[in-house]
């Protein structure tokens, strides 16, 4: 599917402008410019244990016997000087003071009287962390369009970064099409079905920088999927919908979208997700998943998500996580066209081993049960015999 991404990423016009949030509220979000430190990390030479400072000269002159003088505790710095023969107490993390230059291990001493007994030490300089040894001040924390993470947040905090400069968040619209959807709660007529599509859509938009907007369920009726085409491309940036771009009498979508804009792409040699339609409604783009719920999660996966994060101004390398894994099973493949069918992946030794969920038809949501991967059969494969070797992509590195 990687020529298909990229035909679909080379429609996209991403976002440019930024917004001013607090560094707290930033996590998935978009970096509207390079951010660099503005301080070193640490700010000072620092203990890395608990234990005692020393000047390393008296060690190294056979000084063995150390005066306590004093204490430096994090947060709380020993602010008097360090003569020979002298030491301080010291715990992990506390500011050391410039008359000293070791740290020796807690457990390499012993205590008596008030006179500290050094019974091994390290060089000169051990156990010390140097300041800017994590960071160092007007270095390159991240490069501008990188998706901020969660250790991104704990870095810039530490450099006492509070507010941050963000790509603004893309507008997208999404809805379902199709007469016999229902909302879940709601009693069944005769040929009816609950619309789980857009539940699963909004729960993983809801892990993108974006900001979405729920249309519902839109007939299949062409003058009433204009109406919601126009309506949501004169608001937002991507028009995700799912159905009704396959060629049944009642699949309109393509024909609308054709009316009122471009359609690029459409049809992908995937199993699921042949249906997949893209293309232009005035400055919107325009993506049409499949309606069968594995087919709407998979391109979502593959094609939807790496498109929505090049709109929101992702810089960074969107391949997907891939790894290789023993088939602890057959696989059932027709040549043809690539699949994805799900898998549960264990370790079992010193190997990945994966095996297929089941019954794998594209209306059957129970095949991502349990799955924690996907697996990737190249098109020109026929079944896959026990022990064979796939590529299998797991769901976590999908996902967000």
């Amino acid at each position: 599917m990687p020529e298909a991404v990229r035909a679909i990423r080379k429609l996209i016009e991403p976002v440019t402008t930024n917004e001013l949030i607090t560094v707290s509220a930033a996590r998935a979000r978009i970096l509207g410019c390079d951010q660099t430190a503005p301080m070193n990390v640490p700010p000072f030479d620092n203990s890395a244990m608990d234990g005692y400072a020393i000047k390393a000269a008296d060690f190294e002159a056979n000084h063995k016997h150390f005066q306590l003088v004093g204490s430096s505790l994090a947060g709380h710095p020993y602010t008097g000087s360090v003569s020979s023969g002298e030491c301080i107490r010291i715990t992990t993390g506390a500011m050391l003071c410039s008359d000293v230059d070791t740290v020796i291990p807690q457990e390499n001493c012993s205590i008596d009287k008030g006179v500290i007994i050094v019974h091994e030490a390290g060089s000169r300089g051990a156990n010390i962390r140097r300041a800017g040894n994590d960071v160092k001040e007007g270095s390159l924390l991240m490069p501008t369009g990188h998706q901020l993470t969660a250790f991104d947040i704990a870095w810039l905090s530490a450099c006492g970064v509070s507010k941050i400069d963000v790509r603004q968040k893309p507008r997208i619209a999404f809805f379902s099409t199709g007469d016999e959807l229902r909302e879940p709660g709601t009693t069944l007529a005769p040929g009816q079905i609950y619309d789980s599509n857009r539940q699963v859509l909004s729960q993983l938009l809801c892990q993108l920088p974006v900001d979405f907007t729920d249309m519902g369920v839109i007939a299949d009726d062409r003058n009433t999927i204009e109406s919601a085409l126009k309506h949501a491309a004169n608001e937002h940036d991507l028009i995700l919908t799912s159905g009704g771009v396959s060629v049944g009498t009642a699949d309109y979508l393509k024909e609308v979208v054709q009316q009122l804009g471009t359609l690029d792409l459409w049809r992908l040699n995937l199993k699921p997700g042949k249906p997949l339609a893209c293309g232009r409604i005035g400055a919107s783009l325009f993506l049409g998943l499949p309606g069968n719920p594995v087919s709407t999660i998979v391109t979502f996966l593959l094609i939807a998500q790496p498109a929505i994060l090049t709109l929101s101004g992702c810089l960074d390398d969107l391949t997907p996580v891939v790894y290789q894994a023993r088939l602890g099973g057959r696989l059932f493949h027709s040549p043809g066209r690539e699949e994805y069918q799900r898998g549960t992946l264990h370790n079992n030794g010193n190997a990945l081993e994966v095996h297929v969920t089941g019954e794998q038809a594209s209306n059957r949501l129970g095949s991502f049960a349990d799955a924690g991967c996907l697996i990737r059969v190249p098109k020109q494969c026929g079944d896959l015999e026990e022990g064979s070797i796939v590529d299998v992509y797991p769901l976590r590195g999908l996902i967000g």
